[in-house]
């Protein structure tokens, strides 16, 4: 090892010297190459290690936390997962709120693609939420006054993206925005509304810039615990099935 290193220091020194010295390496050997696969025997040592933990994991993942009698999934404008989540994180943020800012949070929305996977009928265990969130996104409360949720209004009417949300109502038509609301009421321009959302938007992720405009309010609740515990509390799943994003003549 030590001669390879020398005749590195060689080499570096002749390609910066004035004079160019012809240098020749002899004896180069190719490593062979370790491929990671099924064949690839577990080092016993360190399994027999790990082995208490990972029965401790897999026990506490195998937790069943609730229960639904329909598939949870993401798919279309207004999927049953996507608003239940976009609910639960409504909910979250408005007991928050209440306590720490003596407000009530207006409305919420997160992104589709934060949400990972699905949760088939049936008992929904403590790793089925890790799958669905697997990332450290923390809530944050965006407060904005009403002129400027045109923004998001603007943004869903480019996108049509089935971004969910929970207690307000998007429309358009053709891509035209035709109705707007917020706690089933049109937006007052003038007033102050309090956006609950994750990190990952209120810093501008999926394009949502308009979030610039607001005051994010940090809450410390991690997205993945706030799931886990509204999982808890409800010991059996009924998703809404109502319509939040209606984008008429969708393409």
């Amino acid at each position: 090892m030590q001669n390879k290193f020398l005749l590195l220091g060689i080499a570096f020194f002749s390609l910066t010297a004035c004079k160019t010295t012809s240098l020749q390496v002899a004896n180069v050997q190719t490593q062979k190459n370790i491929s990671i696969n099924k064949d690839l025997k577990d080092d016993e040592d360190f399994a027999k290690f790990i082995e208490p933990y990972t029965e401790k994991l897999n026990k506490e993942m195998n937790q069943k936390i609730s229960y639904t009698q329909v598939d949870l999934t993401k798919e279309g404008d207004n999927s049953n997962l996507g608003n239940l989540l976009a609910d639960y994180t409504f909910d979250g943020a408005d007991v928050w709120a209440k306590t720490n800012l003596n407000k009530n949070v207006d409305a919420a929305l997160i992104n589709i693609g934060g949400i990972r996977t699905t949760i088939g009928k049936g008992d929904i265990l403590l790793k089925n939420v890790f799958e669905v969130m697997p990332f450290e996104n923390e809530v944050i409360i965006v407060k904005m006054k009403g002129s400027d949720l045109q923004g998001l209004f603007n943004y869903y009417a480019k996108t049509q993206v089935n971004n969910p949300v929970s207690h307000l109502y998007i429309e358009t038509n053709n891509g035209q925005l035709t109705r707007t609301l917020i706690n089933g009421k049109e937006v007052n321009p003038t007033q102050d509304y309090y956006i609950a959302t994750s990190d990952y938007l209120a810093l501008g992720g999926d394009n949502m810039k308009f979030f610039s405009k607001g005051e994010s309010i940090p809450t410390g609740i991690k997205l993945r615990d706030l799931f886990i515990d509204y999982f808890k509390k409800n010991a059996e799943i009924n998703p809404k099935e109502d319509i939040r994003l209606n984008f008429i003549g969708k393409k």
